[in-house]
Formats: C-alpha cells, structure tokens, sequence
C-alpha cells in the first residue's frame, strides 16, 4: 500500500471519528438538550458541584467545547457567576479526558450492538427523543469502528521509511511537535480525535511515549483556542469563559511543557503501555489544571474582564428597535408570490421573538427581576406590533387576484401571526404574573417541582422551534411528529400533576406555597404548546392526513 492509499484511509478514518461524535452530540443535545441546560443552571451556583457536572456534561456531549460555550452563554446572560462558570470548564476538561479512556477499551462488539440497536429504535418510531437515542447508539457504534479503521489505516506506517525520520526529527524538536499537535487540533476541532490519533500511534510504536506526551500539551492547546475563535463576535460577557479557559489550560500547557523539557521527567509512571502513558498524560495534565485553577481562578477571571474589555465593540448610536427593518414591501403586493415571501419573512421574525420570550420567562421564575420582568414585557409589544402589520399588509394582498393555493398560504399565514400573539399575551399576561406573584411573596419551589417545571418547559420550548420549522418547510413528516408531541406533553401534564398532589399530600410546605403557581403555569405552558402544535394543521390537511377527530398515519 503506497503512501497516498495510507494518508486517505487515514483520513477517512479520522473524517468518520468526527462525524460520529458529532452524531453522539446532538443526538444527547436533541433528546436532552434543554433538559441539561436547566439542570446546569441549578448547580451552576456551586463550585464543587459545578465542576462534577461539567465532567458528566462533557463525557455526554463527548465535547468540552460545547460545555464551554454553553457556560459561557449562562454567565454572558448573568444567570451564574464567572468563577462557577470556569469551574464547570475545568471538570468539562477532565471528563473529555475520561471519555478517551473509555474509548481506549476493547468495545468491538458494540459496533454491531449499537447499529442494530440505533438503526432499529430510529426506524421504528415517530417519537423524537427515542429517535435521537437511535441517532446516539448509531454514532457511538461509528465511533468505535472509526477507532478500529484508525488503527487498521495506520498499520502499513510500520514499513514506512519516511515516518521514522519525521518522528526522529519531532523528538529532537520538541517546540515543533508542540505546535504541530495544536495546530492538528484546531483543525480537527476536537481534543478527543486527536488524542485518539496519539493513542493509536503510540500502541503500534509509531511514536515514542515521551514524543507523545510532549504533544498532549500541544493538543490541549490547541483545543483552548478553539471556544474563543467561535465566540470572537459574541457579547463581551459571553466570552469571558471561554478566554479564561484559554487562559488557564493554554498557559497551563506552555508552563508544564517547559516544566516537563527542564526536569525530563520518566513517563514510566504513568502507565506500563505507550498508550496508556499518552491516556494518563492527558488525564493528569487537566486535573493538575483544575486544581490549580481553584485558587487562581479569581485572578484568572479579572485578567479575563480586562482582556474582554479591551475587545469590546464600541456600542453603536441607533438602538436595534430604530435600525430594524421590514420585510413587508407593498410595491410587491402585485406579485403574490413574492408578497407571501415577505409575510413569511416577517411572521419568522414574529417566531424568533416569541422562542426569546418563551426561552427567557423560565428563568425568571427562578431568578425574578424587576428590570428584566420589564424588558420581556417590551417584546410582547414588539410581537403585537408586527402582528397588526403583517395582518395589514395581507389583507391588502388578499384584494388581489390570487390563486387557491396563495389563498390557503394567506390564511396559514395570518393564522400562524393569531396564534404568536397569543402564545405573547400568555406570556406576559398570566406567567409574568406569576412570577411578579413568587417575587412578591418571596417563594420557592422544592427541587422535584422545579425540575419538573423545567422540563415541560424544555419540552414546550423544543416543539415551539419545531412548529416555527414546519411554518417554513411545511415538512409533513415534522408536522405529523409535531402533533404527535402534543398528545405526549399531556401524558407528561398528567404524571407532573400527580406527583405534585402526592407531594401536597406528604404535607410538604413548600409544595403547598406554591401550588397554584406551578398549576398554572404548566396550564399555561400546555396551552402555548396547543397553540404551536396547531400551526401544523394545515400542512397536514392539506396532505390529507388530518380528520376532524383524528391524525391519520402517515404513509412510509
């Protein structure tokens, strides 16, 4: 096998290792998503626990990255601190590294396991989270097969004649393996895949354990650098996680590098097997970091700010309510199709504030302030403006000479804007009344009806995005799914009330402060979901898969 054959089987091995991690990541962010975002909130406030649950967030996203931006869009937002939210960072780190040790196990049967299994969950069902863990078995079992294609991909490099010297040249330059680790990280964007290539380099003795070590520095350079590019043009308070992550582990990565060349230090220690010191290595070096950053990470986190500050863009005179434009051009009014296509644009403009208020109305409930209470108020206004506005401008279009089908897309239209409006004035009519009620009161959930509220919240709020994709797509497949979803939030309406009367009957004080509040409000949750659910209808119907009693099954 020449070395062209070699380089492209090796890289599709590796192409497969990142597309089947990324399957894993959002299957678990589809299913969970929401879900591990409002648990996160709740132990964001924590340090200690902070760190365990970054640890377990990173090893199911199989992503410390994606912990990365997602903390730090909680401490942008001001939900948690900086110092929590470095902390979760520092265990997202750790747990990354555990996920290659995991992977560095014999786990060739779940090949065929997990694609049986993911292939027929997938295949079998109209349910969208049993979907995404089909989608999660089937990556996780790519995943492995990539590792063995890696492996079989890499073995004729054993007669090579050129890697020797490129090997023998990186060990006596050690600066240079340095940086070639980071750079192949960044480029991979994953630490996991590239310390996954180390490994197997290392366990068919193509690289030497103290070459790989060196470049396990490198690869977690690179990957600190990898959340601060992605968030560059994010809100200054935003990038303050990941910058002090930067700080922290690329710092931490040049310090121990220079600390490992002056000392050399044996590797022996870290394990009997070339791959396993290379595993260890990347271990020891993140929790080395974590302990480090907990009694630097207060001056970590004011070197950050400062560095932020010194980025931010200067704000800008016009306010984003004066530089907002329209898409409802009336010089096109005689072209209805493309009259329509403006009212789509808008009524989707309709759809992003409505996903901002229902996204945000949670958080109040467990942080209420008075300015932010406000602010969402503003955007009801906001929706109802362009709700008048788009009902205008498609009365005119209907004055016109238009087709059937432009007629039903009018009306599709209109009733999706009614809808959004009403999904606002629940919002801000009665869960904001809700919420000013827990303020002034001074209430608080117990933890079993908190979670209980977050989660048929995620729940209401992954189906809002869901029947904002129908109104564009007008994917039938989506709109049957999104009807299906209705019927399983009252199922979950039913088991959420019950368990809040039993714990009514245990007596416990809390539940019975709160009791009508966490009614009504998943009253009022269920109802926004009725509502969203019902901007599939004319999708189906005009499908012919909607009766006046029943959904018909759809045809596969």
């Amino acid at each position: 096998m020449n070395g062209s054959t070699v380089l492209l089987h090796l890289a599709g091995a590796v192409a497969l290792l990142l597309w089947a991690t990324r399957m894993v990541r959002t299957g678990v962010e589809r299913a969970y998503g929401e879900r591990m975002r409002q648990s996160l909130r709740g132990v964001l406030h924590n340090p200690v626990l902070a760190v365990l649950w970054g640890t377990m967030l990173s090893i199911a996203l199989q992503s410390s990255t994606a912990v990365s931006l997602l903390v730090g869009s909680f401490v942008g937002s001001g939900i948690v601190s900086g110092i929590s939210g470095l902390m979760a960072v520092r265990g997202a780190e750790v747990g990354s590294a555990l996920v290659v040790l995991i992977l560095s196990f014999d786990l060739t049967l779940l090949v065929p396991l997990c694609l049986l299994a993911g292939t027929v969950i997938f295949m079998s069902t109209e349910r969208g989270d049993w979907r995404q863990i089909g989608r999660i078995l089937v990556g996780i079992g790519l995943l492995v097969l990539s590792l063995e294609m890696t492996g079989q991909a890499t073995e004729p490099l054993r007669n090579s004649d050129l890697l020797p010297v490129i090997v023998s040249y990186l060990s006596t330059d050690p600066v240079t393996a340095f940086m070639l680790a980071a750079l192949m990280t960044w480029l991979f964007h994953s630490s996991i895949a590239a310390i996954l290539l180390l490994v197997t380099f290392a366990s068919r003795g193509l690289i030497d354990p103290e070459l790989g070590v060196v470049m396990v520095f490198g690869v977690n350079l690179g990957s600190s650098f990898i959340a601060p590019l992605l968030t560059r043009n994010a809100a200054p308070q935003a990038r303050i996680v990941p910058m002090g992550n930067l700080l922290m582990r690329g710092a931490g990565s040049l310090i121990i590098l220079i600390a490992y060349l002056t000392f050399k230090p044996s590797v022996a220690f870290l394990g009997a097997a070339p791959a396993d010191q290379i595993i260890h290595a990347h271990i020891l070096f993140n929790i080395i970091i974590l302990l480090a950053g907990v009694p630097l990470s207060g001056l970590v986190l004011k070197a950050t700010k400062a560095i932020v500050a010194l980025n931010a863009p200067v704000p800008q005179a016009p306010s984003l309510e004066q530089a907002e434009l329209s898409a409802l051009d009336e010089s096109v009014l005689d072209a209805p199709s493309l009259a329509l296509a403006n009212a789509t644009r808008e009524t989707v403009r309709v759809c992003e504030t409505v996903e901002i208020m229902l996204q945000r109305i949670i958080g109040l409930y467990e942080n209420p302030e008075q300015a932010r209470i406000d602010e969402l108020s503003g955007l009801d206004d906001k929706v109802d403006r362009k709700h008048a506005a788009i009902k205008l401008y498609l009365a005119k279009l209907t004055t016109r000479a238009l087709s059937p089908q432009e007629v039903s897309r009018a009306q599709e239209l209109l009733g999706a804007c009614v809808k959004l409006e009403q999904v606002g004035d629940i919002i801000v009519r009665n869960m904001l009344a809700l919420v000013q009620k827990k303020m002034d009161r001074k209430l608080k959930f117990t933890d079993e009806g908190w979670l209980e509220l977050s989660n048929f919240h995620a729940k209401v709020l992954t189906n809002a995005r869901m029947a904002f994709n129908v109104l564009v797509s007008r994917d039938s497949e989506m709109a049957h799914q999104l009807v299906l979803e209705k019927d399983h939030l009252r199922d979950l309406e039913k088991q959420s009330s019950q368990r809040h009367f039993s714990r009514l009957r245990e007596g416990t004080l809390r539940s019975l402060e709160t009791s009508s509040i966490h009614l009504d409000t998943i009253r009022d949750l269920k109802q926004i979901n009725s509502l969203l659910a019902a901007m599939a209808y004319p999708v189906l119907e005009e499908q012919g898969l909607l009766n006046t009693t029943r959904l018909r099954a759809l045809n596969n």
